[in-house]
Order: structure tokens, then sequence, then C-alpha cells
């Protein structure tokens, strides 16, 4: 499977395949003409408390992984994993998050998912 994570304020590239936006609030400052995407999965993300408790710090990120694939059992979030396994089975997908360091965000976390099963 091609998973890729962008920054949803980076460029659109023309080998981001399906663009899905994998946040809960829609990006700061950003007009939905200039995200240009195909889907907002915004119920895989993970839930307010858990992005709260984390605060993108990076000496938590194993805990808030393990928390977070926790939360992705739930039904409603595992409808939406599951979409973006059908998705990325069609084709080349990327995963979009206004987070700056994206190697530790909940994008990172669904990427290895999807890649690697689970």
């Amino acid at each position: 499977m091609d998973v890729r994570l962008r920054r949803v304020y980076d460029q659109v590239s023309s080998g981001d395949g399906k663009r899905i936006l994998v946040d809960r609030v829609w990006p700061r400052g950003l007009s939905k003409e200039k995200a240009r995407l195909d889907e907002w999965a915004k119920d895989v993300a993970p839930s307010t408390e858990l992005r709260k408790w984390y605060g993108h710090s990076v000496d938590k990120f194993d805990e808030f992984a393990r928390r977070y694939k926790a939360e992705l059992e739930d039904p409603g979030r595992a409808a939406s994993l599951d979409r973006l396994r059908e998705l990325a089975g069609q084709g080349t997908i990327t995963l979009l998050t206004a987070t700056r360091d994206i190697d530790h965000s909940q994008a990172a976390v669904l990427a290895a998912l999807l890649r690697h099963g689970g």
C-alpha cells in the first residue's frame, strides 16, 4: 500500500492520490478550496481528551500511540479506519494533518497501521 503523510498546509502534489484529512478540527486559516481534499475522516481522529493529554509531547508519543490504537477499536472509529484501508487498497492515499511534527502524530500511527496491518 502506498500511504503517504503530509501537512495539509503543504502544496498539493500530483503524486498525492486521494487526499484525506485525519484531524478532528479543521486546520486554522486554511480554506476548503486550498486544502483540495477528497475526504475528511474526522471520525478516525483521536478523542479530544487524548489529543489534549498528548499535547504533541514527543516523550509521550509511544503511550499516545498505544491509547490511540485502543480508541480505534471503537466501532465508529473502526469503520473510519476500514474506509481508509479500502481507499489505500485502491491506490495511493495521502494522510493529511495540520500537526507540525507529522512523524509523531495520529497520521503517523494510522499510516503504520495501514502499511503493516493491525
